[in-house]
């Protein structure tokens, strides 16, 4: 087998597949020869050639319209990249109740809706996987970011307990925990920041190989657990963090 045919006969559902992260998780599925079906707010954002379907994992009839469109058109869903998400700054006393409802919506139970509406067809899969996207922030404290973080460390906990719920039917579930990227979310908030070069410099500086990491190199991540090579690989997470996590550097 080729090293771009992991994914050959294989369908793919990437949840905010038409920018960032999720565009790159995309384009590597698509690359290893899966067919990828984007969910999504914004579909048209999609890249060309991609099956992009409307999805909003906040809402679970929309959710389960968009995994049905998919199992319609490719007849099987063999992998699930929960990736959609929304980010939240501020300590806990900045966000009130109903964006903390709001974010773990989106964030937590999104991922509930989307995998337990491609289940009947993942139980059918001869190679079932689902990534999870969780974050940096679920392993490491950082600053202003109470309420995201609570998010990715549920994100972290329910992809254990679904490895445990799904093993010995046949599907593995993973996740990925990407430091700060180079996203076009995280460009809006350099952008409002006071000084954005000085605050690019110092997300640059928290990461101990001393840059923003790659969405390319989160995909690679996601492609590597999402992959059938990868079947005694469950219930565990990647960091993709350049270090942050584990590493503690002397200053230069």
């Amino acid at each position: 087998m080729s090293s771009t045919a992991e994914f050959d006969g294989l369908v793919a559902v990437v949840t905010g597949g038409a920018s960032g992260i999720g565009a790159a998780i995309a384009s590597r599925l698509t690359e290893g020869g899966a067919q990828v079906a984007v969910l999504d707010l914004n579909p048209d954002d999609a890249a060309e050639g991609l099956f992009a379907v409307a999805a909003n994992v906040a809402d679970d009839a929309s959710v389960r319209a968009a995994i049905d469109a998919v199992a319609e058109r490719f007849g099987r869903i063999d992998i699930v990249v929960n990736n959609a998400g929304i980010g939240a700054q501020g300590s806990i006393e900045d966000n009130p109740d109903d964006e903390w409802h709001r974010v773990f919506d989106i964030n937590v139970v999104g991922i509930a809706r989307v995998s337990r509406a491609a289940l009947p067809h993942l139980r059918k899969s001869p190679s079932a996987a689902i990534v999870n996207t969780s974050s940096i922030a679920a392993t490491a404290g950082l600053p202003q970011r109470a309420l995201y973080t609570a998010t990715k460390g549920a994100v972290l906990s329910l992809t254990r307990a679904m490895a445990a719920d799904h093993l010995r039917e046949g599907v593995r579930v993973n996740a990925v925990n990407p430091g700060t990227a180079d996203t076009p979310w995280v460009g809006r908030l350099l952008s409002s920041a006071e000084d954005p070069a000085a605050e690019r410099a110092a997300l640059n500086a928290r990461q101990p190989h001393g840059r923003l990491v790659a969405a390319s190199e989160v995909a690679d991540a996601v492609a590597y657990l999402a992959s059938p090579r990868s079947g005694s690989t469950t219930g565990t997470s990647i960091a993709v963090d350049g270090g942050m996590h584990e590493l503690r550097l002397r200053p230069e």
